[in-house]
């Protein structure tokens, strides 16, 4: 991120090093679109911690990796470690769920959370990463930890404006069978006849990937998530828009993604640590993302309330996940073939498909009339969600579900004092959700190396079922002086339970609907069928409160904040039982984000975030154990970086990122699955070429061995992270 609209001191304190002498100049705060207020806010204005990173911090980014969740890992303090994988399981924001956003559009599956969303994203189409951390219910169910969007490249005044960029990256430890190509070429222009237009495609593949010790890595470490190995992947964005006078907009906008990986040997889980098992060679289809959003939307400025913004977006998802067979204790749970001695049926690989369309209308109108630089932002979304997921033979593996939501919501912002401005406003969400009868699969599991058994299959009954609740949110800032400010505040955000999971677990894990293997028809007609409404999770409510101070003198730009995040009913998954529980618990930590310009040349930065949490375990209504490390990966971790720019144009970055070990007990019986802590560096040295830029970049330069927390917390199992990685590219616009 650049510093020439001062938006990092919210909480990404990452500016160019640009003249002192500018930065020592009056702060101003510009007005941006931010997505905790649907509207244009001034940043000062805002009482939560929202960092903005801008085009040229996300090409700085792209220099050394094309991955969305490695990008919000370094320069995001609450943001976990990247798992390094197609997938997104346990990357969380301080502890909870990031609500991703594109154009201001979810491209979560809220009916059932399957963790690949990041990793779509192509970061070559983004002109500005917006997040708001905490709870947030604006734009419906799922930020309870913070929402990000990725706002897409706009199209600037002139003719056709093409730009390429092209890098190949490649491991230390076998470049030749490691080699990764990236291509990216966009085109966009705005005639003065009112219509302009974007569109950017994207491909990239990958072979191999090793860890730090020069090991090949798995294509599946994660057990059913993906990997970040032999793949090839593709992303499409196409907007088209016309302004009419009067300040009045239409756009529409179309993108793709694409994802092909075909692992070529299943993963050994029984060893130390995730690995390839090079004896059994990968049976399964291909992993796979074929996946669209289509939006529309008009604005207009001068609308009789106020401004305007219409949204209707529909969003068509297909999602393949890995093949994988029984493997006792980490896979110890599979459908089953029906024969106990290759225990794991062939179709034991699942799609996801969802269908998910709506519209979001928001109004920004002015109260001058009733208190002089008063605002109201005010509107309503409906929303229909169709989702369900089978097998590879086309059996359903949870109940079809379809769900309609409804929602109203109004934001009022009201300017005190010249310094104090308050912000308050309420969501009310009405859900309802259809559950679809099904027949749960027969499965296969063990809970002991000889202690085995099969779960027939089971008739699960369904039904229509409701949430509604009212959420909140409250706040201040107040400004210490033209370059200080305070601001805190209560938040509310409002997480549908991942229901899929439940019903897809129906009886899993449970002695009650278990059979010995050699009489695995043993239930009694009584117990062959259960209920949904025995099963139905509840809606989970967060609460978020927040304390921070955030500015600069001269030079130096910085940030601190303090946060507390609690919910009565939170939804932890215990990978051991394979159940899912819902109890209370509580999130707490501090970031610190700084920034110093040393001299007109040179830059010094850093941001480190801490964070922990507990839960009750036995709802007894004590906070008596840690969250497991799916929730928690690392308590500490955080970058350091040096910028210097040369006379000439050339530019070298020097990272450090690090983490910390965790070891704590995760329940009433202080179970501990240790996460090693971790530290390396990254270079990448850039300068002018033939009019455009070339660049080098080397991730973990001193090729250490890490395991990676993130990853290790999906299953408690030790997973690598990658090794040294060189990355040379080319970019320029013509």
């Amino acid at each position: 991120m650049r510093y020439s609209q001062f938006l990092l001191i919210p909480a990404v304190g990452f500016m160019s090093s640009q003249a002192v002498a500018q930065q020592s100049a009056g702060v101003t705060l510009d007005e941006i679109t931010v997505t905790a207020a649907r509207a244009q806010r001034s940043i000062s204005d805002i009482p939560q911690t929202v960092q903005v990173i801008d085009q040229k911090e996300i090409d700085e980014q792209l220099k050394q990796s094309g991955s969305a969740s490695a990008l919000l890992a370094k320069l995001l303090p609450g943001f976990s470690v990247s798992n390094q994988t197609i997938s997104g399981a346990s990357e969380s924001y301080r502890g909870r769920d990031l609500l991703v956003l594109m154009d201001g559009v979810p491209l979560t599956t809220p009916l059932r959370d399957v963790s690949r969303v990041l990793s779509l994203i192509d970061l070559n189409s983004v002109e500005r990463i917006e997040l708001v951390a905490g709870a947030s219910s604006l734009y419906g169910a799922g930020a309870t930890g913070g929402t990000v969007n990725f706002v897409t490249k706009k199209a600037q005044p002139g003719g056709p404006r093409v730009s390429v960029n092209t890098a190949l990256r490649t491991f230390t430890a076998d470049p030749g069978g490691s080699l990764a190509p990236e291509l990216s070429a966009s085109v966009s222009g705005k005639h003065t006849n009112g219509i302009d237009y974007v569109f950017v495609g994207s491909g990239r593949g990958a072979q191999k990937t090793y860890d730090g010790a020069g090991r090949e890595q798995p294509s599946d470490a994660m057990l059913g998530q993906g990997g970040g190995d032999r793949l090839a992947s593709g992303n499409f964005l196409g907007k088209i828009g016309y302004d009419f006078d009067g300040g009045k907009r239409i756009e529409a906008s179309i993108s793709q993604f694409y994802l092909d990986q075909t692992p070529k040997y299943l993963t050994d889980y029984s060893g130390a640590y995730a690995k390839p098992d090079f004896t059994k060679p990968y049976t399964g289809q291909s992993v796979l993302e074929d996946s669209r959003s289509f939006q529309l939307r008009y604005s207009d400025t001068d609308f009789v309330l106020g401004n305007l913004s219409v949204v209707g977006f529909y969003n068509d998802i297909k999602k393949r996940f890995n093949y994988s067979e029984f493997s006792y204790p980490y896979n110890s749970l599979v459908y089953y073939s029906g024969n106990p001695l290759s225990p794991t049926s062939p179709a034991n690989q699942t799609t996801l498909y969802s269908e998910r369309g709506g519209v979001n209308l928001t109004i920004d109108t002015p109260l001058d009339r009733i208190w002089n630089g008063a605002k109201v932002t005010w509107g309503t979304d409906v929303v229909h969600d169709k989702t369900w997921q089978t097998l590879t033979d086309g059996r359903d593996v949870f109940t079809p579900l379809t769900q309609v939501t409804t929602a109203g919501f109004a934001l009022v912002q009201v300017p005190i004092t010249d310094r104090l401005t308050a912000r308050g406003g309420v969501r009310y969400e009405h859900f309802d959700l259809s559950v679809d009868d099904f027949l749960r699969p027969a499965a296969y599991a063990a809970i002991s190396p000889v202690t085995r058994f099969v779960l027939p299959a089971l008739n699960v009954i369904g039904g229509q079922y409701e949430y509604a609740s009212p959420t909140y949110n409250l706040g201040a800032t107040f400004k210490l002086n033209n370059k200080i400010d305070l601001f805190g505040g209560f938040s509310q955000g409002y997480a549908l339970p991942d229901v899929g999971a439940y019903t897809r677990r129906a009886g899993l894990s449970s002695t009650a609907f278990a059979c010995p293997v050699a009489t695995p028809n043993c239930l009694p007609l009584a117990r062959q069928t259960i209920s949904f409404t025995s099963i139905a999770p509840e809606a989970q409510i967060v609460n978020n409160y927040e304390i921070g101070i955030r500015g600069g003198d001269g030079p130096y730009k910085g940030s601190i904040t303090g946060f507390v995040s609690t919910s009565e009913k939170g939804v932890t998954f215990d990978p051991v039982t394979n159940l899912i529980s819902q109890q209370k618990e509580m999130i707490y930590g501090v970031e610190y984000i700084g920034e110093m310009a040393i001299n007109r040349s040179f830059t010094l930065g850093t941001t480190i975030g801490y964070k922990e949490g507990r839960y009750d375990t036995n709802k007894d209504g004590v906070l008596d154990s840690w969250l497991p490390n799916n929730r928690i990966g690392s308590p500490v971790r955080g970058l350091i970086f040096g910028d210097y720019r040369f006379d000439n144009g050339i530019k070298l970055r020097v990272e450090g990122e690090g983490y910390a070990a965790r070891n704590r007990g995760i329940n009433l019986t202080n179970t501990v699955y240790p996460i090693e802590g971790g530290f390396t560096m990254n270079a990448a040295l850039s300068g002018p070429v033939y009019g455009g830029e070339a660049y080098a970049a080397v991730n973990n330069l001193f090729d250490a061995e890490l395991q990676n927390p993130t990853a290790t917390s999906v299953r408690n199992l030790p997973v690598y992270s990658w090794g040294r990685t060189v990355t040379v590219g080319y970019r320029k616009t013509f």
